[in-house]
């Protein structure tokens, strides 16, 4: 893991690997990375507008699980995006396959259900 990390910020090692390709590709998976990036900062203004913003909801402690939720879940966007990045630069250094990845598609269950989970609470409020 501590080895990963440290690759991140290296950016003598990550030249180091495999040729250097067409800067086209670099470039793309920059875009890639701001945008997951930008994905993450969405997460955590969320989830400080959740804490700041939302009245008191039915369940105790309900706002303060959102907010944390979104602000963890922003967290994690912004790693996995810089790994990500990372794994994809080295890949396309090496002329190698591309690394897949189930965090979309995990991202996306994540929050389709935190969705879900709001549209309860909002329905509890307005019956209770």
């Amino acid at each position: 893991m501590w080895e990963a990390i440290r690759r991140w910020f290296d950016p003598r090692e990550l030249r180091s690997v495999g040729t250097t390709p067409d800067y086209r590709f670099s470039l793309a998976n920059e875009r890639t990375f701001l945008a997951w990036l930008r994905t993450g900062l969405a997460l955590i203004a969320g989830g400080l507008a959740a804490a700041q913003f939302l009245p008191k909801l039915p369940l105790a402690h309900l706002r303060e699980v959102i907010s944390v939720a979104l602000l963890l879940l922003g967290a994690t966007v912004a790693v996995r995006a810089v790994d990500h990045w990372a794994r994809t630069e080295r890949a396309i250094r090496l002329n190698e396959e591309l690394p897949a990845s189930r965090f979309p598609a995990v991202l996306a269950l994540i929050v389709a259900i935190g969705a879900l989970l709001l549209v309860v609470a909002v329905l509890a409020r307005g019956v209770g």
